[in-house]
């Protein structure tokens, strides 16, 4: 095992830890911005270490593509091919299941894929994604699992679940540096707490580095979302790191965090960008709209990054439509504002005052009081109670 995890604070069920790996020490809660190619779009490494990056995820699918994990070995690693000192997490080529569907079967072997580059088939097994990460050479690897939407019911979601147990005994075995390099299980089951539960049970018995809660942030309502998370925190170990995959909206990670998860990631921030869109403490700001033409405010007045230091609104409103810079920009600022959120939620619990971190930033997002009441069921579980948080004028009121 190549990872030490310490937790360092608690506030009830959230805690803020140490995660130390081979190529960096790292803080939670994090958010992992993805580079599914090695890149994140826009940005260099020196930027992303710039802003506080602690972690980048890169895609095995499409690496394992182009250009390939024979010449990212050939040529050092990933870290060493792409200039990245800091850590990377690969994961394991599952998740094409679900978003490349029409291109894939799945069978107990592992899943055939129809490669988008030239349309000749391509068979991923547990042992084969294992093998092209031990390749790539990242900090934390992912087993593969048996991906289904959250939204499919039926005896599919049983079936992938065993398979994604089964599976996990053969990533296990074929796993060659378990001294350098991190391997996840992922959590999956659907929406069913009974399946949910055989899975922890069966995947902790491995005892791994690491787990995820996989199958989530696919169309399930929310109510259903962050029960999942809460009874896979309740029941995965308390020494190990708990990863939510494929959460990236702030609001999400502040609640799965309040629920007792460690790491996130998606590609919301960077892609929202491209498509003119600020993250704020409000929600969202978006450039392309005429009233920005004439603002000469920062994105946001209270970010310190290079952006909101440097330019207006109109300067952005005037390149989102015409120039890349523009959402070169953007993906600047919204990385900046996730990661810093993540030092905010990780200070908020080594200062004790994690309840009033929640509640400042929901005040700030809810200025109404109108808080989702999914938010506030999953914030009394977590022992915060939000409607003490509410402006005293609140006309709607928690849940409304």
């Amino acid at each position: 095992m190549a990872l030490r995890f310490e937790v360092l604070a608690r506030f009830n069920r959230a805690r803020a830890a140490r995660m130390t790996l081979p190529h960096f020490v790292c803080e939670t809660p994090l958010f992992m911005p993805v580079g599914t190619q090695g890149t994140i779009k826009g940005l260099t490494t020196s930027q992303l270490e710039e802003i506080g990056c602690q972690i980048i995820l890169g895609n095995t699918y499409h690496l394992a593509l182009r250009p390939t994990s024979e010449l990212i070995d050939e040529l050092g690693g990933l870290h060493k091919f792409m200039n990245w000192s800091r850590a990377l997490l690969t994961d394991s080529g599952g998740f094409q299941m679900v978003s490349l569907l029409h291109l894939a079967d799945i069978t107990e072997n592992g899943v055939t894929f129809q490669s988008p580059v030239d349309g000749n088939p391509m068979l991923l097994t547990p042992e084969e994604s294992i093998q092209i990460q031990n390749r790539i050479g990242a900090d934390i690897i992912m087993a593969l699992d048996d991906v289904v939407k959250t939204t499919t019911t039926g005896p599919r979601i049983e079936e992938a679940m065993y398979r994604t147990i089964r599976w996990i005994d053969r990533c296990i075995a074929a796993h060659q540096r378990p001294g350098e390099q991190n391997l996840f299980a992922i959590v999956q089951g659907g929406l069913d707490p009974v399946l949910r539960d055989i899975c922890v049970k069966a995947l902790t018995e491995r005892n791994l580095p690491g787990y995820a809660i996989g199958g989530l942030a696919g169309g399930e309502d929310k109510d259903s979302f962050w029960r999942v998370v809460a009874q896979c925190t309740a029941a995965l170990p308390e020494d190990k790191p708990r990863y939510v995959m494929g959460v990236g909206y702030p609001l999400d990670i502040v609640v799965c965090s309040a629920l007792g998860a460690d790491m996130y990631d998606c590609v919301y921030p960077t892609r929202t960008a491209r498509f003119g869109t600020a993250l704020v403490p409000e929600g969202v700001l978006k450039l392309k709209h005429k009233a920005m033409a004439e603002d000469i405010r920062p994105i946001d007045p209270t970010c310190a990054c290079m952006v909101c230091r440097t330019y207006s609104r109109a300067y952005i409103h005037a390149l989102v439509t015409k120039d890349a810079m523009g959402s070169q920009l953007l993906s600047y600022h919204n990385l900046y504002y996730m990661l810093q959120l993540s030092r905010d939620l990780h200070n908020s619990i080594i200062q004790g005052r994690f309840p009033e971190f929640v509640c400042d930033f929901l005040k700030k997002m809810f200025p109404k009081g109108d808080v989702p009441k999914w938010v506030c069921n999953a914030m009394e579980v977590a022992g915060i109670d939000i409607a003490a948080c509410l402006p005293p004028s609140s006309s709607r009121g928690c849940g409304a």
